[in-house]
C-alpha cells in the first residue's frame, strides 16, 4: 500500500495552504456552475404519468406533495428483480433528514419500475421511510432516460430528475445519471440541482432567495423537529 509522505508540521501547513487555495477555487468555480444550472430553461410537461405508492395511484403533481420542487431518485429496481441496486442503496442510505429539504419547499422521492409491491418488502427490509413510487403503469423511466432500451433489451441506470411547480403546472428542470450523482446526498448538494437552489440571497440568479419567505426566529438552518412543514 502507497502511503503519504511523512513530514514535519511546518511542511504539512505549507502543503496544506497550497492545497487550500486550489479548494476555493474548485468553491467558486462549483457556485459559478450551479448558478448556470439554475439558468437552464425548463420543459412544461404535458404528459399524464400515474405511480403507485402508499397512497394508492398518484400523478407526477402528487409527488410534489404540495411543495414548490421535487427530487427525483432514478433507483435501479427492474420488474424482474428480488432486490434493488445495490450502489442506488448505498446511495439513498446517505440522504439525511427530509425536513431539511421540506423546509425549503423541496420534496424528495424515490421512483423504480418495480411494481409496489416488490419494492415494499425491500423498502422494509432496508429501514427507509422516505416516499417511494413505483412507475411500472407508465412510461416514466423511459421518458426520463432512467431505462434504456439497448439491443431490445433494458437496461436501468441510476439518476436524479429535478421538478418545479407553479400551481397545477409541472416543469422539468434538471436530470443527471451514473457519475453525475458522485459527491451528492446532502442536503444543500441535492437543492445546488434545483431551480430554487438553496434560497439564499448571495445566490444567482436573484430574485429566487427566501422563496418561502424567513424562517421562524429568521433562522435558516434549525433542528430537523422545529420545522413547521
Amino acid at each position: 500500500m502507497s502511503l503519504p509522505e511523512v513530514v514535519s508540521r511546518a511542511q504539512w501547513r505549507a502543503a496544506r495552504e497550497e492545497l487550500l487555495l486550489k479548494e476555493e477555487a474548485v468553491t467558486r468555480a462549483r457556485d459559478a456552475l450551479n448558478a448556470e444550472r439554475r439558468r437552464l430553461p425548463m420543459i412544461e410537461i404535458d404528459k399524464e404519468y400515474v405511480f403507485e405508492g402508499g397512497d394508492g395511484k398518484a400523478t407526477l403533481l402528487d409527488l410534489f406533495e404540495g411543495r414548490r420542487q421535487l427530487v427525483v431518485h432514478h433507483f435501479m429496481f427492474a420488474p424482474e428483480w428480488d432486490a434493488g441496486c445495490r450502489g442506488c442503496s448505498a446511495f439513498l442510505d446517505q440522504i439525511g433528514h427530509l425536513a431539511h429539504l421540506r423546509a425549503r419547499g423541496t420534496t424528495f422521492a424515490v421512483v423504480s419500475r418495480a411494481p409496489y409491491t416488490s419494492l415494499l418488502p425491500f423498502k422494509a427490509r432496508m429501514g427507509w421511510t422516505v416516499p417511494w413510487y413505483s412507475s411500472s403503469l407508465g412510461d416514466f423511466n423511459h421518458d426520463f432516460e432512467a431505462t434504456l432500451e439497448r439491443d431490445g433489451e433494458f437496461v436501468e441506470r441510476p439518476g436524479l430528475s429535478c421538478f418545479l411547480r407553479d400551481h397545477d403546472r409541472v416543469f422539468h428542470t434538471y436530470s443527471a445519471y451514473g457519475r453525475g450523482l458522485d459527491g451528492l446526498g446532502s442536503t444543500t448538494s441535492l437543492l445546488d440541482l434545483t431551480a430554487l437552489g438553496r434560497q439564499e440571497e448571495w445566490e444567482e440568479p436573484a430574485g429566487r432567495a427566501w422563496a418561502l419567505g424567513p424562517a421562524p426566529g429568521g433562522e435558516r438552518v434549525l433542528y430537523h423537529d422545529e420545522y413547521e412543514d
